[in-house]
């Protein structure tokens, strides 16, 4: 299957390409000029992969939750080159996405996302929800230290990942948490869900294709 993914929810922009198992991916750390680098990451991709964009089986992309402006970019950008191509377009949650990207999972992992200032999505998963694919929903909102003591309180082990979380990284000392930085999570991190994942999408759908906001936007209130 060859798909064409995109990651730029927040904090940083990637884009990958999977032709016949073999994987290439550009990445960039202008995550907040989306706008402005992805349809370049996508045409410099394309050229690394071989492909060309009529052999796409259909566009991924990292649906949220995330920068409410960043989804919003790589949302139209993913809907545009599916409309155009005539593929479906596979929805792909950031969330577990993100933490089945560590490879060496203990019994339990924790996704975490900037929200608004001083708020932060989390998620927990286990090891076996997470090499299933069987994902649940349930991502909560709160603050540093609510993040902290829903960590705090999973015995047995715990890694909480993200990026740049520096209000949180001090506040898990003693908790019995380890923290890891998500450096590995990309674009090429959507292509084994997207591939699972693609048996549901239709290219008549992509209106119904939306970001995962999670929480109403507010000018000025937000990212």
């Amino acid at each position: 299957m060859n798909i064409l993914a995109i990651e730029c929810t927040h904090a940083a922009l990637s884009v990958a390409v999977i032709n016949a198992g073999v994987v290439a991916e550009v990445r960039s750390t202008d995550w907040k000029k989306a706008a402005e680098s992805l349809v370049p990451l996508i045409e410099e991709v394309m050229a690394e992969s071989a492909l060309d964009l009529k052999q796409l089986d259909c566009i991924a992309i990292s649906s949220g939750p995330g920068s409410f402006t960043a989804l919003r970019i790589g949302m139209a950008v993913a809907k545009g080159v599916a409309y155009g191509l005539g593929i479906p377009l596979v929805p792909v949650p950031t969330m577990p996405a993100m933490a089945a990207s560590l490879r060496d999972e203990p019994c339990t992992v924790m996704a975490v996302i900037p929200s608004r200032k001083g708020e932060y999505y989390y998620a927990t998963y286990l090891s076996g929800e997470l090499s299933s694919g069987d994902w649940h929903d349930e991502v909560k909102r709160g603050s540093a230290e609510d993040v902290v003591a829903a960590a705090s309180s999973v015995s047995g082990g715990m890694v909480v990942m993200g990026r740049q979380l520096n209000e949180i990284i001090p506040l898990l000392a003693g908790s019995g948490a380890e923290y890891r930085e998500a450096d590995h999570f990309s674009a090429n991190s959507l292509l084994s869900a997207a591939e699972r994942l693609f048996v549901g999408a239709d290219e008549a759908e992509l209106n119904g294709v939306t970001p995962d906001y999670r929480q109403m936007f507010t000018p000025n209130g937000g990212k």
